[in-house]
Formats: structure tokens, C-alpha cells, sequence
């Protein structure tokens, strides 16, 4: 079905029509239309071409209301002020616009006119190390825009770029080897169950591993020396030590695997390409930036250096490719990432969900990579900074004992809390439905706060207000959604049918203007990567919703008439509800 043009959108052509008509010496002219509280909406744009064409802005809105003739959509239109329009429109138009929008399955969202291809890099936990709070907005917030661009339409690209490679592995690899016998702790089988309980096993098999490595790493100087000999083993491809290396990373799938199940997203095997993935471009990318003399030598180590970035000192502070002993930084990782994602993947935008504290770092990468040439004209490099995720004191969270929190205790946590609140609001449900709407519940409010904030600002994380059933949580809208199925089913023979020659009450108006602002949400979200509009929206509809539910009686409503179209506006409600809250990753259970 052809997309829905919103009411704003339909007021805002006949407008400018009217104004084109009115003041064909003006040219296209822009009305300034924007919602109202003293009217549906209001035009303003007679003030700036009052002032160019020099005449009385009153005058001239007269002169634009005077053009305007569409009884089927504008019930009122008056001149305020110093020449605002004030437009109300008719029921009518409000409900048949509802009607086309509920006869879409998209809810009269379109598709983007120009879709391209966006690369995402988001949801990158460590090999043999636990998540722990700080992966948790990444993941979070990179899926909630991979769900809002794929439904506009984009082909988007995932990447979950691990940390896999590197010195750390050296260690672990060496110990392993010199402590064979640790093998046999190992739960090979493991990797055949997709289960919480294996992801767990896994990584505490892994963390006893690491912990025992690192301590003999920082005591012994000749254990050191190996551990380092190591990495340059598993550099080159030795076929023992890569054998051992890919254990330690299969283990750790199993892990993350588990995390983000329990999170309620959908991470692919084919999608996880980490560092690893990079290794064998990392020379020809150096090789490349020096003989374009995009990078230097500085010191042995191959530099790109940027006017605008400097130490304290005042001193240069480069991008560092390759280190001065021959190894590798993470800039050439990223480079090379970028290399692959614009020359084999197609992409014309990469988007890097990552901690806002490596601004400066995916700076001087972009940079980079637009003097090598890899980053084109048409081809955009975003960086999604994202805040830090404070306890309720408004401090960087930690356990009472400073550590960092581990993400699998704070989702177990939300989990069990919102059980408490379902259990206590449950009429009808089992204790397994309890327990399966608990954690749709709980996992929905960690989402739901770290999104409904700006993703750049920091944000605090309490649970007690998370799972609230009062104000701005997904508990809310949720709950929302619940009572509108409720509802539903108790309409007997009842159907939700529109009616666009009934009149509106204020409530019923409120919410389908609102209802009618879905597809203009999507479309900035989209266009912004920003999924806080999107909680905006839904909060926003929820609460009038509850002001209809409150004013206006839907199944003991006057007529029958009447029954049906405020069963239309819950019908078509709940539907906006449940869209709304999948592209931010989050159920919406029929029953609460």
C-alpha cells in the first residue's frame, strides 16, 4: 500500500497553495506550520513575506485564508495575532486519515525514497573477558537503530567488531599451554548448548583462566617474555597457537551469545567480525598511507598528524598506525575496517556505536581515511557517541566494592524486580507467565531508559523508577498496551470500525492527531539515528491515551456507532504501541 501523508503534511500543501495563489509575487513560499495549542495547528510564514514583499502580515493571511477552500479538512481557519493562521481541522479528516493509516500493515510509515546501504558497529564485548555495564548502551542503542533503518527500508549491515587479537592473548595462550591440565575444565560441549546456564559456564571458565594467566604474567619476567613471543605466534599464523586461540573465542561466543539473548537481540554469528577479522589488511593499510604520504614516520612509528590536534603541551598529538616495535594500534584496524565495509560491503554510511570518551580517536580515523581516499564523496562516517551509565547517586556505576557492574547481575536484577510488579498486578496469569512477562518487563525498562535518553547524555540507572508503572517507562507504555488488549477482548460481537461522520470529543481528537504523527517519528528517527524520539512519541501517546480512557467510555459509549469508533482508536492505538516499542527491541505483552 502507498504510504499515508500525514494530516500536518496535507494542511502544509494546501497552505502553500493558498499562498502561492494569494501572492504569486512572492514564489514558493514555506507557511511555517507547526501544532498549536490555541488550534490543531498554525501557519506563521505570512510574517516573513509580509517583511520581503513589504505589506501588513494581516492583510496578507487574509488574503491566503481567501484561497483556502477545503471544508473536508479545515473546519475553522482564523487570522490571530500579527497575521498567524489558526487552523482546526474537521473530524472527518482527522478519522478517514486514521482509517487509511490502520488499513496499512506499516501504519502508513513509507519507505525511504533514496534507501542506501548503512554499516553498523555496534555490541563489541572483549574475548575471554565478562560484560559488563558499560557494553550495555552500545548493544542497546545500536540495535534500536538497526530495527527504526531497516523498517524505513536501508539495507543495513551489521558488525560486531569484538576485541579478539592482541597481547592478552599471547598470555592466555602460553599459560593454557604450560598448564595443559586446565583443559580438561574446559567444557568443550559447551559450545553445543545456546543456554544461559553454558554461557555462564563458559565465561567462568574463561575468567578463572585469565585471572590465573594475568597473575603469573605480572610476577614472572621469563613467563612474560613468552606470553610475548606468543603473540608474535599467533601474528604469524602458527597453527597450534591459532587452534588455542579460536577456542578461547568460541568459548566466549558462547557467552555473549547468552548476554544478549537474555537481552532479547538477535546477534548473528556471520555479523561478528572483531579485529581478528582485520589482520591480514593491517600492512597493506600501512603500506598504503605511507606511500601516499598520509601517514610519516615519526620516531620509527608510521603517524598521521593533524593541525587541529594538540597535547597540552601544545605539541602534535598524532593517530598512531603502527607502533615503533612494528606492531599494530587500533587505528589500523579501523582503517582497515573501513576499507572493507566501503570497498567489498557497499556502504554508503558508517555508523560506530561507541563510548563518546573515543571521540577524538574515530576523529582522526575519519580523517584518515578521507585524505587516503577510502571515504568518498557520498559516503558518510558517524560516530553515535553515547554518555556514561551512572548509578542513582549520579556517579560512574560500580558494585559497593567499586568494581564494575557485570551486565548479566543488572539484567537479572531488572528482571526479578519487574516480576515483583507483574506478580503484584497479575489477576489472571501463571507463575510461568509471570515469570515470561517479568522478563519482557524487565529487559523492556533497561531498554527503555537507556533509549529514551538523548544517546550523547549520561544517564543514571535506577531501577526502582524503571520499572515504575508511573511516568516516563516502558512499564507505563506497556501497561498501556495491556489495557487496550483488554478491552478488545471484552468487546464481545463489537468491532473496531471508523466512523468519520461522528463527531470528536477533545480527548479523542487529542489522540488521533497524535496517532496521525506516527510516520513523521519514524522518519527523524531514521534520518537522525536518534530512537529517544521514538520513546518521545510513545510516551506521549500512551498518556493521551489514558486521558481517552478516563473521559471517554468506549464500550458503554452512547451508540453503537460510537462503540466502534473509539474501539477504531484503541485498535489502531495498541497497533502504534506495538510497532513503536519493536523497533526499540521491546515486547508488548497482550496481558499484564
Amino acid at each position: 500500500m502507498a504510504s499515508v501523508p500525514s494530516l500536518a503534511a496535507t494542511v502544509h500543501q494546501r497552505v502553500a497553495d493558498a499562498l502561492s495563489a494569494a501572492l504569486p509575487e512572492a514564489g514558493p513560499a514555506d507557511p511555517l506550520l507547526r501544532r498549536s495549542d490555541r488550534a490543531d495547528f498554525q501557519a506563521n510564514g505570512m510574517l516573513a513575506l509580509a517583511k520581503k514583499l513589504k505589506g501588513n502580515p494581516r492583510e496578507l493571511a487574509g488574503k491566503v485564508v481567501g484561497e483556502i477552500s477545503a471544508p473536508e479538512l479545515i473546519s475553522d481557519i482564523e487570522v490571530s495575532g500579527p497575521g498567524f493562521l489558526n487552523i482546526t481541522l474537521s473530524d472527518e479528516a482527522i478519522v478517514r486519515t486514521l482509517a487509511a493509516r490502520a488499513a496499512d500493515d506499516r501504519l502508513g510509515v513509507p519507505y525511504a525514497e533514496q534507501p542506501g546501504t548503512t554499516v553498523i558497529d555496534y555490541a563489541q564485548p572483549n574475548v575471554a573477558k565478562e560484560m559488563h555495564v558499560g557494553h550495555l548502551r552500545s548493544a542497546v542503542i545500536g540495535d534500536a537503530v538497526v530495527q527504526i533503518l531497516e523498517f524505513t527500508g536501508e539495507k543495513v549491515v551489521r558488525r560486531h567488531h569484538i576485541g579478539d587479537w592482541g597481547t592478552q592473548f599471547g598470555m592466555l595462550i602460553q599459560y593454557l599451554i604450560e598448564h595443559p591440565q586446565e583443559l580438561d575444565h574446559q567444557a568443550g560441549e559447551q559450545l553445543e548448548e545456546a543456554s544461559q546456564q553454558a554461557g555462564e559456564a563458559a565465561m567462568s571458565s574463561l575468567n578463572r583462566l585469565y585471572k590465573a594467566s594475568r597473575a603469573l604474567f605480572d610476577a614472572d619476567e621469563e613467563f612474560k617474555d613468552r606470553a610475548r613471543r606468543r603473540v608474535v605466534d599467533l601474528q604469524a599464523g602458527d597453527e597450534e597457537t591459532l587452534a588455542l586461540w579460536q577456542k578461547f573465542v568460541d568459548e566466549s561466543k558462547v557467552y555473549f551469545y547468552s548476554v544478549f539473548n537474555k537481552l532479547d537481540m538477535e546477534i548473528h554469528d556471520a555479523d561478528v567480525v572483531g579485529e581478528s577479522g582485520y589482520n591480514a589488511m593491517l600492512a597493506e593499510t600501512c603500506r598504503l598511507l605511507e606511500e601516499s604520504g598520509v601517514a610519516v614516520r615519526s620516531n620509527g612509528a608510521l603517524c598521521v598528524f593533524f593541525d587541529d590536534v594538540k597535547g597540552p603541551d601544545g605539541n602534535p598529538v598524532p593517530l598512531i598506525v603502527q607502533k615503533s616495535d612494528g606492531g599494530f594500534g587500533y587505528a589500523a584496524t579501523d582503517l582497515s575496517a573501513i576499507r572493507d565495509r566501503v570497498g567489498n560491503l557497499g556502504a554508503d554510511t558508517l555508523l560506530y556505536v561507541v563510548d563518546a570518551r573515543q571521540s577524538l580517536h574515530f576523529k582522526m580515523v575519519f580523517e584518515t581515511a578521507r585524505r587516503a581516499g577510502w571515504l568518498k564523496d557520498g559516503t558518510t562516517a558517524q560516530q553515535l557517541a553515547f554518555g556514561t551509565v551512572l548509578g542513582a547517586d549520579g556517579k560512574p556505576f560500580k558494585t559497593r566494592e567499586g568494581e564494575t557492574v557485570r551486565l548479566v547481575d543488572l539484567l537479572d536484577e531488572a528482571i526479578d524486580r519487574a516480576a515483583s510488579v507483574v506478580r503484584e498486578k497479575a489477576q489472571d496469569l501463571t507463575g510461568a507467565e509471570i515469570t515470561e512477562r517479568g522478563t519482557q518487563v524487565g529487559i523492556g525498562a533497561v531498554k527503555y531508559a537507556d533509549l529514551s535518553t538523548s544517546a550523547n547524555r549520561d544517564y543514571k540507572f535506577d531501577l526502582d523508577q524503571m520499572v515504575s508503572l508511573n511516568g516516563d517507562t516502558s512499564v507505563y507504555i506497556q501497561y498501556a498496551h495491556a489495557r487496550i488488549k483488554s478491552i478488545l477482548r471484552k468487546a464481545g460481537d463489537a468491532q473496531p470500525v471508523a466512523h468519520p461522520e461522528l463527531a470528536l470529543a477533545p480527548a479523542e481528537r487529542a489522540l488521533g492527531l497524535h496517532l496521525d504523527q506516527f510516520a513523521e517519528t519514524v522518519a527523524d528517527a531514521a534520518a537522525e539515528y536518534a530512537p529517544h524520539k521514538v520513546t518521545a512519541y510513545l510516551y506521549q501517546l500512551a498518556s493521551l491515551y489514558t486521558t481517552f480512557y478516563d473521559q471517554c467510555p468506549v464500550l458503554k459509549a452512547e451508540t453503537p456507532e460510537q462503540v466502534e469508533n473509539r474501539l477504531f482508536l484503541c485498535d489502531l492505538t495498541a497497533r502504534t504501541l506495538h510497532q513503536g516499542m519493536a523497533l526499540l527491541g521491546i515486547r508488548t505483552p497482550e496481558r499484564l
